[in-house]
């Protein structure tokens, strides 16, 4: 069903401890988008880049059936661009440059096709922005999930927290989870973290899994054990690409189907630290995706 997707899109200068990548195409639309794509149809998609983003990453998109009408490109403008350097331990990084460009005044224009779009995922934008995008849709989603971070919740935490009324997801990791409800002890965090507005909720741990929050359940889904990890860029919104897409395709919010679209987003992002940028989410298969999410399954089952 209509899945909206609204982000940054970038060129990613990216070193870790395996390699480098030097103006690959990222950002948060791109992960979001690419990662759905393999579930579920149509995807829209809102973001802004420049004359320089590479016409062979525009024709992925559109091969991936992702709708491009919301799409701004800025003749003579350049497209958001970050660089960043891994650590040893993927956990930690260093962002050597930011050059926001076109982005620094991207503003979310719905065409009008798009305001109708069942299920939103907000990338990690400015919350002013976020909240815009949902009360310019002509009618409630079935869905709205959000993402944030450390940025956002300590420059702009009331406009944060007027966004997170409106939203039905929240996805943070552990460290914002903490710093949005000042809360160490993660099922707390969580609990906390509802009461402002939001009736799920996933932390990310990185190569500790996740855990998703509901008022029924707490689940924790593992990481996958992977021999080898060459970038962690955008695994979070690989996460949420193929979460939201396998609740898009199914079209079933219940607490069994929100553990299966944690372990699918799971699935997604271990597919996409497994080469740099986007290129690992470029051809998948149907039998891979399945594969993995059998391998998950294997993973956590034990007999009684």
């Amino acid at each position: 069903m209509s899945l909206l997707v609204v982000g940054s899109i970038a060129l990613d200068t990216i070193e870790t401890p395996f390699g480098r990548a030097d103006q690959v195409a990222g950002g948060s639309a791109v992960y979001i988008s690419a990662a759905a794509s393999y579930f579920t149809a149509p995807i829209r998609l809102v973001g802004v880049v420049g004359s320089d983003f590479p016409k062979s990453e525009i024709e992925f998109l559109e091969s991936r059936g992702i709708d491009l009408d919301g799409l701004q490109v800025i003749e003579g403008g350049k497209t958001f661009h970050w660089s960043g350097r891994y650590h040893y331990d993927l956990n930690k990084r260093d962002t050597l440059d930011t050059q926001l460009n076109v982005f620094e005044t991207f503003n979310p224009v719905l065409p009008d096709s798009y305001r109708k779009s069942r299920y939103v995922v907000l990338g990690n934008i400015d919350p002013v922005l976020q909240r815009r995008v949902i009360e310019s849709l002509d009618q409630k989603p079935e869905l709205v999930i959000c993402d944030t971070m450390n940025f956002w919740i300590e420059r702009k935490r009331n406009e944060l927290l007027k966004t997170l009324k409106k939203v039905d997801v929240l996805i943070v990791n552990d460290s914002e989870a903490r710093l949005l409800v000042s809360e160490p002890n993660l099922v707390k965090a969580a609990k906390k973290i509802m009461g402002l507005g939001p009736r799920i909720v996933i932390i990310k741990k990185g190569e500790h899994g996740a855990l998703l929050f509901t008022t029924n359940i707490v689940f924790s889904a593992p990481a996958f054990p992977l021999e080898f990890i060459y970038d962690p860029t955008g695994a979070g919104d690989a996460f949420a690409g193929g979460f939201i897409g396998h609740l898009a395709r199914t079209e079933n919010l219940s607490d069994d189907n929100l553990r299966r679209a944690v372990v699918y987003g799971s699935v997604l992002a271990s597919f996409c630290v497994g080469k740099f940028g986007i290129e690992a989410l470029k051809n998948l298969s149907d039998i891979e995706i399945l594969g993995r999410y059998r391998d998950f399954i294997e993973l956590s089952k034990f007999e009684d």
